[in-house]
């Protein structure tokens, strides 16, 4: 007779297979998942006056460079969706620090004008008529 086990073991044996299906001995680049969420983060957090989105741009450009060069050292057996994944947190950080910087420069600037228009009196002048 063959073996008929339980009704139950045809989905475990599944639910198995979908669990390991990476190919053997690979598993996923340390932080590329934190790399990608904190790039993205640091893309919506240049509207917070681009404090926010510096820190964590900063932050994820540093885990993915340490990342990046574990991933150099052994290719081999890290899989290729976690390098995708650092790869896209790279590019997110990287756009969402040059946003954060470019926001964080014009408000600087406006702060400045508007600083130097109210100490110079250029709004009084404009009141007066």
């Amino acid at each position: 007779m063959e073996n008929q086990g339980t009704p139950n073991q045809g989905n475990i044996n599944q639910q198995f297979q979908q669990q390991f299906s990476q190919p053997f001995g690979q598993q996923q680049i340390p932080n590329s998942t934190a790399v990608l969420v904190l790039g993205i983060i640091s893309i919506v957090g240049c509207f917070c006056y681009g404090i926010i989105g510096i820190i964590l741009g900063i932050i994820a450009l540093v885990l993915s460079g340490k990342a990046n060069k574990m991933y150099n050292e052994n290719p081999g057996i890290y899989t290729e969706a976690s390098f995708k994944n650092l790869k896209a947190g790279k590019v997110c950080a990287i756009i969402g620090t040059c946003l954060s910087a470019a926001y964080l420069v014009f408000l600087i600037i406006y702060i400045l004008i508007i600083g130097a228009a109210i100490s110079g009196g250029l709004l009084d002048l404009f009141s007066r008529h």
